[in-house]
């Protein structure tokens, strides 16, 4: 199979965290994150936090799922994975204790050598220069940078001090702004100073008796600051590009960000095309804390955190995209259309989707629906509402009506968890990320059929033996399959819960006009913010507002279903270019170039 549609198909673990602020209370989800992918021997791997294991390619598309051994630091956060000569290197993060680093040369089978750690560190990221020497970035926080260090390629023992090289800037770079849409802006020191202290009277404690590591974090909360956390390095033409994430993981502004250099160690300036990886809106949004990778045929991909954020701040999933390095330099990112499905094969990162969505908003129906949880909650495109039916019944159904009869080329089903509330079925690993994380296979089941006329209907897709825990399958028919109708039955979900589905995705082509140029104005209501005005206009299922730096490279880009947004992701100082481009089920009309300064 060649096409993948994010959030990526992956087994995600349920996570049962017991943060003991919750006296008691288990808050469950599933989890992945702070994805580090790297070629190794011919295949591809994706190693994310909290999963136990590793996902593994030979294409980018499909994945098999491994798991690691135990002696790994399974249960920290953030793994980081590199590729140093015949060995691959993994770490990850703790405040408390000193980090030991592991390398093997087979990442499935073992065995992993242990290498003794000198120094705590979260969000870890180890680079391997040209000329063989070793460097070291981390960090995570929003009151402290992002470091970096020279190592000793053998010991791993830090061969200089410490540098201070990102810190996080939200009063000049938008997309650092915390909050949804970047809606908040930072405290003054004043009302950060006088939060702390009242909260550490209202506790009884000294102030001298509280850990040094402590006081920061306590201040952090009080200070509507960025977390400048996810380094990863990338070298090119000579020049070193620190990548970052930025402002939270729980917003939709979840982003990317990356300076450039003529040294590993500094310094650094923002680079231009910032952020680089941003997803505020569509399906799933969040496209923070990743890594970028070159495959074996010399294209650049980019993997990273989507959020979802609705049982658990730590709700999430990976995403993978397109990316590349312009004429200039520039690091890009195209998440233009970046939860449609994506063609492995693709030669040009900028290439427009092959297959367009076709159920937004789509007449629909179901069995039976919870209070709030009706059947459009399927066809919103919004990953944080759900269909759910009032049982667990196999004859529960949900069904949609494309008003016509279509090509359809791939269905993406995508389920979603509504609140758990179950006993915890394994022992809870104590410490400061309190949890046990689902060991066993679980498995997703359902049935889905189509039909032409609403009568005679074929199976589709048959998950009722799975045997799989898949939550975001994609089914790909590239020749199409003529649809009008389309019906998802027989559902069942782990732990006995009620089936949801967040996302019953249909894409493919019809025949019929492609819609109109769109009619728009902008202004830039701040030196951060800038605001969308698009009019309404006929056979249109939504836009994309695209905007860069200059008129050939809008590398950033906000998809919306309505006809107004304020974008809050410019850098004070800098002008923007801005396009809005229309889609519908028959294609994608480009539009004119505004320019704002």
């Amino acid at each position: 199979m060649r096409y993948f549609c994010n959030p990526l198909n992956l087994n995600y673990r349920y996570q049962f965290n017991a943060d003991p602020r919750l006296h008691g209370k288990l808050q469950i989800c599933r989890e992945a994150a702070d994805p580090s992918m790297i070629a190794f021997k011919g295949r591809y791997y994706i190693f994310a936090s909290m999963n136990l294991g590793v996902w593994v390619s030979d294409n980018l598309s499909s994945w098999e799922y491994h798991s690691l051994p135990e002696e790994l630091p399974l249960y920290d956060y953030a793994p980081d994975v590199r590729v140093m000569g015949e060995y691959v290197y993994f770490c990850a993060s703790s405040r408390e204790t000193n980090c030991d680093r592991y390398r093997t040369k087979d990442i499935l089978c073992g065995p992993y050598e242990k290498i003794e750690g000198d120094f705590p560190f979260w969000d870890p990221n180890l680079f391997i220069d040209d000329d063989g020497r070793v460097y070291f970035y981390w960090g995570c926080s929003n009151m402290t940078p992002i470091y970096g260090v020279e190592l000793d390629a053998v010991t791993m023992k830090p061969l200089t001090e410490k540098v201070s090289l990102i810190e996080g800037h939200p009063d000049e770079i938008g997309y650092e702004r915390v909050g949804n849409d970047n809606s908040i802006a930072p405290a003054t020191e004043e009302e950060i100073e006088a939060k702390y202290n009242a909260f550490v009277k209202s506790q009884g404690i000294p102030e001298d008796r509280l850990p040094s590591h402590i006081k920061p974090l306590i201040r952090g909360m009080f200070s509507n600051r960025p977390y400048i956390e996810g380094a990863w390095m990338d070298k090119h033409n000579g020049k070193y590009y620190l990548q970052y994430a930025a402002p939270g993981t729980q917003y939709n502004t979840y982003s990317d960000g990356v300076y450039v250099s003529d040294s590993p160690l500094g310094p650094f300036t923002l680079a231009e095309g910032n952020p680089y990886s941003y997803k505020p809106e569509g399906f799933m949004t969040g496209a923070g804390h990743g890594s970028t990778m070159e495959d074996y045929r010399g294209r650049l991909w980019h993997t990273s955190t989507m959020r979802i954020s609705f049982n658990h701040d730590f709700e999430r999933r990976i995403g993978l995209w397109r990316a590349g390095y312009d004429k200039d330099g520039v690091l890009f990112c195209n998440q233009r259309y970046g939860d449609w499905p994506q063609d492995t094969e693709a030669e040009e990162p900028w290439e427009n989707p092959k297959w367009m969505l076709l159920s937004y908003g789509k007449r629909c129906s179901a069995s039976s629906s919870a209070e709030g949880h009706g059947p459009e909650n399927a066809f919103d495109e919004n990953c944080r509402t759900w269909w759910k039916p009032v049982s667990d019944s196999s004859s529960e159904h949900l069904e949609l009506d494309l008003g016509k009869v279509f090509t359809v080329n791939a269905v993406q089903v995508n389920f979603a968890d509504d609140s758990i509330s179950i006993p915890c079925p394994g022992k809870i690993r104590e410490g400061s990320q309190a949890r046990y994380i689902e060991e066993r296979e679980l498995e997703t089941c359902w049935r889905l059929e189509t039909s032409t006329d609403g009568v005679n209907w074929t199976v589709a897709g048959d998950r009722t033996a799975s045997g799989s825990d898949l939550p975001h399958e994609l089914l790909v028919w590239e020749e199409g399959i003529k649809v009008r109708y389309l019906r998802l039955s027989s559902l069942k979900v782990p732990y006995s819960q009620i089936p949801c589905i967040s996302g019953l995705r249909v894409f493919g082509t019809g025949t019929g006009p492609k819609p109109p140029v769109a009619s728009f104005s902008v202004s830039r209501i701040t030196d951060l913010d800038m605001e969308v005005s698009i009019e309404e206009q006929n056979d249109t299922v939504g836009f994309n507002v695209l905007f860069g730096e200059s008129e050939d490279k809008l590398y950033n880009s906000v998809m919306l279903f309505g006809h107004k947004k304020k974008i809050g992701a410019l850098i004070k100082g800098r002008k923007y270019f801005v396009r809005v481009d229309s889609f519908n089920e028959y294609g994608i009309t480009e539009g004119e170039v505004h320019g704002i300064f």
